[in-house]
Protein backbone atom coordinates (compact mmCIF):
# COMPACT_ATOMS: atom_id res chain seq x y z
CA UNK A 1 0.00 0.00 0.00
CA UNK A 2 2.74 2.49 0.70
CA UNK A 3 4.51 1.51 -2.42
CA UNK A 4 1.33 2.60 -4.48
CA UNK A 5 0.86 5.48 -2.59
CA UNK A 6 3.94 6.54 -3.22
CA UNK A 7 4.04 6.09 -6.80
CA UNK A 8 0.68 7.77 -7.60
CA UNK A 9 2.15 10.67 -5.52
CA UNK A 10 4.95 11.22 -8.19
CA UNK A 11 2.45 10.48 -10.77
CA UNK A 12 -0.10 13.56 -9.68
CA UNK A 13 2.76 15.76 -8.52
CA UNK A 14 5.13 15.46 -11.61
CA UNK A 15 3.11 14.60 -15.04
CA UNK A 16 4.76 15.47 -18.53
CA UNK A 17 7.30 17.35 -16.27
CA UNK A 18 10.59 15.20 -17.47
CA UNK A 19 11.06 13.92 -13.70
CA UNK A 20 10.66 10.83 -12.21
CA UNK A 21 9.10 12.75 -8.81
CA UNK A 22 7.47 15.76 -7.81
CA UNK A 23 8.30 18.23 -5.08
CA UNK A 24 6.11 16.51 -2.73
CA UNK A 25 8.25 13.32 -2.83
CA UNK A 26 11.05 12.29 -0.29
CA UNK A 27 14.34 12.28 -0.85
CA UNK A 28 17.47 11.03 1.15
CA UNK A 29 20.34 12.95 0.78
CA UNK A 30 23.56 11.00 3.10
CA UNK A 31 26.70 13.10 3.50
CA UNK A 32 24.34 16.16 3.89
CA UNK A 33 26.54 18.19 5.93
CA UNK A 34 29.36 17.84 4.50
CA UNK A 35 30.85 20.48 1.42
CA UNK A 36 28.96 19.01 -1.21
CA UNK A 37 25.99 17.68 0.50
CA UNK A 38 25.32 20.78 1.53
CA UNK A 39 24.74 22.06 -1.32
CA UNK A 40 22.62 19.46 -2.96
CA UNK A 41 20.16 19.99 -0.16
CA UNK A 42 20.08 23.53 -1.22
CA UNK A 43 19.70 22.92 -4.49
CA UNK A 44 16.92 20.83 -4.44
CA UNK A 45 15.06 23.35 -1.87
CA UNK A 46 15.51 26.14 -4.89
CA UNK A 47 13.87 23.22 -6.69
CA UNK A 48 10.94 23.46 -4.97
CA UNK A 49 11.67 20.24 -2.99
CA UNK A 50 9.99 20.26 0.60
CA UNK A 51 10.61 16.74 1.72
CA UNK A 52 14.25 16.27 2.14
CA UNK A 53 15.84 13.75 4.57
CA UNK A 54 19.37 14.56 5.10
CA UNK A 55 21.38 12.07 7.02
CA UNK A 56 24.45 12.79 8.92
CA UNK A 57 26.35 11.14 11.69
CA UNK A 58 25.42 11.86 15.13
CA UNK A 59 29.34 13.89 15.64
CA UNK A 60 28.79 16.29 12.81
CA UNK A 61 28.27 19.98 13.55
CA UNK A 62 24.76 21.46 11.40
CA UNK A 63 26.24 25.22 12.08
CA UNK A 64 27.64 25.19 8.84
CA UNK A 65 25.14 23.53 7.13
CA UNK A 66 22.14 25.68 8.75
CA UNK A 67 23.96 28.75 7.65
CA UNK A 68 23.79 26.96 4.00
CA UNK A 69 20.03 25.96 3.63
CA UNK A 70 19.13 29.48 5.63
CA UNK A 71 15.81 29.87 6.94
CA UNK A 72 14.28 26.85 5.00
CA UNK A 73 16.00 24.29 7.11
CA UNK A 74 12.48 24.06 8.81
CA UNK A 75 10.67 24.26 5.57
CA UNK A 76 10.76 20.84 4.51
CA UNK A 77 14.00 19.56 5.92
CA UNK A 78 14.43 16.67 8.53
CA UNK A 79 17.43 16.44 9.56
CA UNK A 80 18.33 12.66 11.20
CA UNK A 81 21.31 11.17 12.98
CA UNK A 82 22.80 7.78 12.74
CA UNK A 83 25.26 5.29 11.20
CA UNK A 84 25.33 3.83 7.64
CA UNK A 85 27.69 0.06 9.68
CA UNK A 86 24.07 0.31 11.55
CA UNK A 87 21.31 -1.50 9.53
CA UNK A 88 18.57 -0.11 11.44
CA UNK A 89 19.56 3.18 10.59
CA UNK A 90 19.69 2.83 7.00
CA UNK A 91 15.99 1.17 7.51
CA UNK A 92 14.97 4.39 9.05
CA UNK A 93 16.63 6.18 6.65
CA UNK A 94 15.85 5.31 3.48
CA UNK A 95 11.85 4.34 4.64
CA UNK A 96 9.57 5.67 2.01
CA UNK A 97 12.38 7.26 0.03
CA UNK A 98 11.81 7.65 -3.25
CA UNK A 99 15.34 9.12 -4.53
CA UNK A 100 18.65 8.57 -2.61
CA UNK A 101 21.79 10.70 -3.25
CA UNK A 102 24.79 9.33 -1.51
CA UNK A 103 27.26 11.32 -1.09
CA UNK A 104 28.77 9.86 2.46
CA UNK A 105 32.35 8.22 1.90
CA UNK A 106 35.15 8.11 3.56
CA UNK A 107 36.85 10.79 2.62
CA UNK A 108 39.59 10.98 5.08
CA UNK A 109 40.46 7.64 6.07
CA UNK A 110 44.08 6.79 4.89
CA UNK A 111 43.99 3.11 5.95
CA UNK A 112 42.50 0.68 3.00
CA UNK A 113 40.45 -0.98 5.92
CA UNK A 114 38.36 2.17 7.00
CA UNK A 115 37.99 3.80 3.69
CA UNK A 116 36.58 0.10 2.17
CA UNK A 117 34.38 0.16 5.75
CA UNK A 118 33.37 3.57 5.06
CA UNK A 119 32.39 3.64 1.74
CA UNK A 120 31.36 0.33 0.76
CA UNK A 121 29.81 -1.48 3.73
CA UNK A 122 27.96 1.60 4.44
CA UNK A 123 26.28 1.56 0.37
CA UNK A 124 25.71 -1.95 0.86
CA UNK A 125 23.44 -1.66 3.72
CA UNK A 126 21.98 1.50 2.36
CA UNK A 127 20.81 -0.52 -0.83
CA UNK A 128 19.60 -3.68 1.08
CA UNK A 129 17.58 -0.92 3.28
CA UNK A 130 15.98 0.39 0.29
CA UNK A 131 15.43 -3.31 -1.32
CA UNK A 132 13.54 -4.04 1.61
CA UNK A 133 11.14 -0.88 1.59
CA UNK A 134 10.40 -1.42 -2.31
CA UNK A 135 9.62 1.85 -3.02
CA UNK A 136 13.22 3.48 -4.67
CA UNK A 137 13.27 5.00 -8.13
CA UNK A 138 16.82 5.91 -8.43
CA UNK A 139 19.87 5.43 -6.08
CA UNK A 140 22.54 8.52 -7.00
CA UNK A 141 26.23 7.36 -5.98
CA UNK A 142 28.73 10.11 -5.79
CA UNK A 143 31.56 8.73 -7.38
CA UNK A 144 34.98 10.40 -8.48
CA UNK A 145 37.62 10.86 -11.45
CA UNK A 146 40.36 8.77 -8.66
CA UNK A 147 38.46 5.76 -10.16
CA UNK A 148 39.96 6.05 -13.77
CA UNK A 149 42.50 4.81 -15.21
CA UNK A 150 44.30 6.87 -18.43
CA UNK A 151 47.40 4.79 -18.57
CA UNK A 152 46.58 3.38 -21.68
CA UNK A 153 46.18 6.86 -23.28
CA UNK A 154 48.20 9.23 -25.02
CA UNK A 155 49.32 12.51 -22.96
CA UNK A 156 46.05 14.70 -23.62
CA UNK A 157 44.06 12.11 -24.30
CA UNK A 158 40.24 12.60 -24.21
CA UNK A 159 39.10 11.17 -20.50
CA UNK A 160 35.52 11.05 -20.36
CA UNK A 161 32.49 8.06 -19.32
CA UNK A 162 34.37 5.36 -21.74
CA UNK A 163 37.32 6.23 -19.80
CA UNK A 164 38.60 2.25 -18.62
CA UNK A 165 38.23 2.37 -14.85
CA UNK A 166 41.52 1.39 -12.04
CA UNK A 167 41.87 -2.64 -12.61
CA UNK A 168 43.90 -2.64 -9.70
CA UNK A 169 43.25 0.02 -7.15
CA UNK A 170 45.31 -1.14 -4.56
CA UNK A 171 48.24 -0.61 -6.46
CA UNK A 172 47.73 3.11 -6.82
CA UNK A 173 48.53 2.97 -3.09
CA UNK A 174 45.37 5.64 -2.33
CA UNK A 175 42.67 4.11 -0.11
CA UNK A 176 40.19 6.42 -1.34
CA UNK A 177 40.47 5.50 -5.21
CA UNK A 178 40.16 1.69 -3.87
CA UNK A 179 37.29 2.13 -2.04
CA UNK A 180 35.10 4.46 -4.82
CA UNK A 181 36.32 1.54 -7.31
CA UNK A 182 34.33 -1.10 -5.26
CA UNK A 183 31.62 1.24 -4.20
CA UNK A 184 30.95 1.92 -7.80
CA UNK A 185 31.01 -1.97 -8.82
CA UNK A 186 28.59 -2.78 -5.43
CA UNK A 187 25.74 -0.50 -6.93
CA UNK A 188 26.09 -1.52 -10.56
CA UNK A 189 26.00 -5.39 -9.02
CA UNK A 190 22.94 -4.62 -7.56
CA UNK A 191 21.32 -2.82 -10.23
CA UNK A 192 22.10 -5.88 -11.91
CA UNK A 193 21.04 -8.54 -9.70
CA UNK A 194 18.20 -6.30 -7.85
CA UNK A 195 17.20 -4.14 -10.51
CA UNK A 196 17.95 -1.11 -8.67
CA UNK A 197 17.88 2.05 -10.58
CA UNK A 198 21.01 4.00 -10.18
CA UNK A 199 22.96 6.60 -11.94
CA UNK A 200 26.84 6.87 -10.92
CA UNK A 201 28.42 10.57 -10.82
CA UNK A 202 31.40 11.19 -11.28
CA UNK A 203 33.07 14.95 -10.27
CA UNK A 204 35.93 15.61 -11.41
CA UNK A 205 37.72 18.52 -9.09
CA UNK A 206 35.12 19.90 -6.59
CA UNK A 207 36.38 23.49 -5.36
CA UNK A 208 34.46 26.13 -3.90
CA UNK A 209 34.48 28.58 -0.84
CA UNK A 210 34.92 26.56 2.37
CA UNK A 211 37.39 24.40 0.67
CA UNK A 212 41.05 24.17 2.29
CA UNK A 213 44.28 23.78 0.40
CA UNK A 214 45.56 23.05 -3.37
CA UNK A 215 44.02 19.83 -5.28
CA UNK A 216 46.83 17.71 -5.35
CA UNK A 217 46.64 17.60 -9.44
CA UNK A 218 48.48 20.14 -9.54
CA UNK A 219 51.37 19.76 -6.90
CA UNK A 220 52.37 18.54 -3.34
CA UNK A 221 53.82 20.48 -0.74
CA UNK A 222 54.92 17.05 1.15
CA UNK A 223 58.24 18.07 1.10
CA UNK A 224 58.20 21.66 3.05
CA UNK A 225 58.54 23.05 -0.26
CA UNK A 226 55.91 22.90 -3.00
CA UNK A 227 56.08 21.03 -6.50
CA UNK A 228 54.51 21.92 -8.74
CA UNK A 229 53.74 18.71 -11.03
CA UNK A 230 50.57 19.70 -13.28
CA UNK A 231 52.62 21.93 -15.49
CA UNK A 232 50.33 22.63 -18.23
CA UNK A 233 47.59 20.00 -17.33
CA UNK A 234 44.08 20.45 -17.64
CA UNK A 235 42.90 20.43 -13.95
CA UNK A 236 39.01 18.87 -14.74
CA UNK A 237 37.40 21.52 -12.29
CA UNK A 238 33.76 21.59 -11.08
CA UNK A 239 32.60 24.80 -8.78
CA UNK A 240 30.49 23.59 -5.72
CA UNK A 241 27.14 24.68 -6.69
CA UNK A 242 27.97 23.45 -10.44
CA UNK A 243 28.53 19.95 -9.20
CA UNK A 244 25.68 19.98 -6.80
CA UNK A 245 23.26 20.74 -9.16
CA UNK A 246 24.31 18.27 -11.35
CA UNK A 247 24.18 15.59 -9.21
CA UNK A 248 20.06 16.80 -8.39
CA UNK A 249 19.22 16.48 -11.79
CA UNK A 250 20.73 13.20 -12.09
CA UNK A 251 18.28 11.99 -9.41
CA UNK A 252 15.49 13.20 -11.33
CA UNK A 253 15.46 13.29 -14.77
CA UNK A 254 13.65 10.56 -16.86
CA UNK A 255 15.85 8.31 -19.13
CA UNK A 256 19.50 7.99 -17.33
CA UNK A 257 18.91 4.71 -15.66
CA UNK A 258 22.13 3.51 -15.51
CA UNK A 259 23.82 5.82 -17.01
CA UNK A 260 27.80 7.21 -15.75
CA UNK A 261 28.03 11.04 -16.11
CA UNK A 262 31.19 12.86 -15.22
CA UNK A 263 30.92 16.70 -14.00
CA UNK A 264 33.49 19.20 -15.17
CA UNK A 265 32.88 23.14 -15.88
CA UNK A 266 33.58 25.02 -19.23
CA UNK A 267 36.89 26.83 -19.46
CA UNK A 268 38.65 24.60 -17.46
CA UNK A 269 42.29 26.18 -16.30
CA UNK A 270 45.33 24.86 -16.93
CA UNK A 271 47.33 23.72 -13.59
CA UNK A 272 50.28 26.39 -14.49
CA UNK A 273 46.92 29.10 -15.22
CA UNK A 274 45.35 28.18 -11.50
CA UNK A 275 48.75 28.38 -9.31
CA UNK A 276 49.85 31.85 -11.07
CA UNK A 277 46.37 32.80 -10.18
CA UNK A 278 46.17 31.36 -6.77
CA UNK A 279 49.64 32.86 -5.87
CA UNK A 280 48.27 36.61 -7.18
CA UNK A 281 45.25 36.89 -5.71
CA UNK A 282 45.45 34.31 -2.05
CA UNK A 283 49.20 34.84 -1.12
CA UNK A 284 52.92 34.32 -3.04
CA UNK A 285 54.69 31.94 -2.35
CA UNK A 286 57.69 29.39 -4.04
CA UNK A 287 57.21 26.72 -5.83
CA UNK A 288 59.09 24.35 -7.88
CA UNK A 289 58.39 23.32 -11.49
CA UNK A 290 58.85 19.77 -12.28
CA UNK A 291 59.03 18.51 -16.12
CA UNK A 292 56.68 15.75 -16.78
CA UNK A 293 59.34 13.50 -17.62
CA UNK A 294 61.04 14.31 -14.26
CA UNK A 295 57.58 13.36 -12.62
CA UNK A 296 57.55 10.27 -14.01
CA UNK A 297 61.02 8.97 -13.04
CA UNK A 298 60.15 10.55 -9.55
CA UNK A 299 57.36 8.48 -9.42
CA UNK A 300 58.54 5.65 -10.73
CA UNK A 301 61.57 5.41 -8.46
CA UNK A 302 59.22 5.76 -5.06
CA UNK A 303 57.26 2.91 -6.24
CA UNK A 304 60.10 0.89 -6.63
CA UNK A 305 62.25 1.88 -2.94
CA UNK A 306 58.14 1.18 -1.61
CA UNK A 307 58.22 -2.26 -3.46
CA UNK A 308 62.08 -2.85 -2.22
CA UNK A 309 61.62 -1.81 1.81
CA UNK A 310 58.30 -3.76 1.52
CA UNK A 311 56.16 -0.72 2.45
CA UNK A 312 58.26 0.80 5.23
CA UNK A 313 58.04 3.43 2.52
CA UNK A 314 54.03 3.83 1.82
CA UNK A 315 54.05 4.06 -2.03
CA UNK A 316 52.14 7.49 -1.94
CA UNK A 317 53.68 8.62 -5.74
CA UNK A 318 53.60 5.63 -7.77
CA UNK A 319 52.96 5.45 -11.59
CA UNK A 320 49.48 4.66 -11.10
CA UNK A 321 49.40 7.76 -9.34
CA UNK A 322 51.06 9.82 -11.89
CA UNK A 323 49.10 8.77 -15.04
CA UNK A 324 45.99 9.25 -13.46
CA UNK A 325 46.84 13.03 -11.71
CA UNK A 326 49.65 14.58 -13.93
CA UNK A 327 50.16 12.62 -17.16
CA UNK A 328 47.30 15.32 -18.64
CA UNK A 329 43.98 14.87 -20.18
CA UNK A 330 41.47 16.38 -21.88
CA UNK A 331 37.70 16.32 -19.95
CA UNK A 332 34.17 16.55 -21.43
CA UNK A 333 31.17 17.80 -19.95
CA UNK A 334 28.82 17.14 -23.22
CA UNK A 335 27.28 13.56 -22.19
CA UNK A 336 26.03 15.67 -18.83
CA UNK A 337 24.77 18.00 -20.90
CA UNK A 338 23.24 16.45 -23.62
CA UNK A 339 21.29 13.79 -20.79
CA UNK A 340 20.61 16.46 -18.33
CA UNK A 341 20.21 19.86 -20.36
CA UNK A 342 22.43 20.96 -17.24
CA UNK A 343 25.01 23.85 -17.69
CA UNK A 344 27.26 25.42 -15.30
CA UNK A 345 25.71 28.48 -13.86
CA UNK A 346 29.03 29.35 -12.33
CA UNK A 347 31.43 30.58 -14.81
CA UNK A 348 34.78 29.17 -13.77
CA UNK A 349 36.18 32.93 -14.08
CA UNK A 350 33.69 33.61 -11.11
CA UNK A 351 34.24 30.43 -9.45
CA UNK A 352 37.91 30.83 -9.04
CA UNK A 353 37.02 34.39 -7.64
CA UNK A 354 34.41 32.93 -4.91
CA UNK A 355 37.36 30.58 -4.10
CA UNK A 356 40.19 32.73 -3.91
CA UNK A 357 38.37 35.36 -1.75
CA UNK A 358 37.42 32.98 0.61
CA UNK A 359 41.29 31.10 0.86
CA UNK A 360 42.55 35.21 1.46
CA UNK A 361 40.00 35.10 4.49
CA UNK A 362 41.20 32.48 6.09
CA UNK A 363 44.75 33.03 5.12
CA UNK A 364 43.77 36.65 6.94
CA UNK A 365 42.62 34.66 10.17
CA UNK A 366 44.78 32.19 10.77
CA UNK A 367 47.24 35.07 10.36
Amino acid sequence: MDSDRTRSGAEASAPGTGEIIGVSDLVLVTGSTGFLGARVVTSLLNRGFRNIRCFTRRSSGLDGFDVMVGGQHAAGVDVIRGNLLSRDDCIKATKDVAVIYHLAAGTGEKSFPDAFMNSVLTTRNLLDAALGHGVLRRFVNVSSFAVYTNRNKPHRGLLDESCPIEAHPERRGEAYCYAKVKQDELVVGYGTKHGIPYVLVRPGSVYGPGQRGITGRVGSGAFGIFLHLGGTNVIPFTYVDNCAEAIVLAGIRKGVDREVLNVVDDDLPTSRQFLRLYKRHVRPFRSIPVPRLVSYLLCAAWEKYSTWSEGQLPPVFNRRTWHAYWKGSRYTNTKLKALLGWTPDVTTAEGLRRYFESCRIRERDVS
